[in-house]
């Protein structure tokens, strides 16, 4: 198989900037708010329900959609009106170059809001790396890792899923991956490599050293 017949899947959050120091902080306390605004709950009710919806159908909007009736788009703007998001982005700046050397077609795989995904893309420089930006409004509302995340970006692509690479910092998501066909490739520290992951690497800045998926 040829580079230019296989694609990589790039997650966004924890694969290609580091969410957890403020970002994700930031995600967590807005959906916190608005759900102490539109259910009526105190903070400790809010953050509880909060983490139980994510849980137990892998994003907070399910939840609300399933058991409140929220409007999804509603819901994704709010909780992702970062006042200036830049500032809260921690990336490497020679992540842009690594992505354009790196042979295949790539496109974005999040389960973040569309407009949240292009703008942290823009602000990091990575947005041209990118065909094309699949956020959750583009899978249907389903995250990954739910089998219907994945087929709708590979109905999208016209493709099978023995042509794709998927670049994550999940397991759960790589898993599945694998499952389905994926060559898949695991950003993180962890120790160990699990079977469902070909190539692991320690930063998303080694990227390169998996190139030999395209092959």
């Amino acid at each position: 198989m040829s580079a230019a017949s296989r694609v990589w899947l790039f997650d966004l959050d924890n694969t290609l900037h580091d969410a957890n120091p403020r970002v994700f902080p930031w995600i967590n306390r807005a959906m916190t708010d608005y759900l102490m605004e539109h259910l009526a709950l105190d903070e400790a009710e809010a953050d509880a329900l909060r983490m139980s919806y994510w849980q137990r159908y892998g994003a907070t909007l399910l939840g609300m959609i399933r058991h409140h009736g929220t409007d999804p788009a509603h819901f994704l703007k709010a909780t992702h009106d970062f006042p200036d998001l830049r500032s809260l982005l921690v990336f490497k700046r020679a992540l842009p170059p690594l992505l354009r050397r790196l042979p295949g077609r790539k496109y974005l795989f999040s389960n973040g809001p569309q407009a949240y995904a292009n703008a942290v893309l823009a602000h990091i420089g990575a947005r041209r790396n990118f065909a094309a930006v699949f956020g959750i409004e583009a899978l249907g509302l389903q995250p990954k890792p739910q089998p219907r995340a994945f087929s709708a970006v590979l109905r999208a692509l016209k493709l099978p899923a023995q042509r794709c690479i998927l670049v994550e910092d999940s397991l759960e998501n790589l898993r599945m991956a694998r499952a389905l066909g994926m060559k898949t490739v695991w950003i993180s520290s962890a120790p160990g490599k699990p079977a469902c992951v070909d190539v692991k690497l320690g930063s998303i800045l080694e990227i390169g050293r998996a190139a030999w998926l395209a092959r």
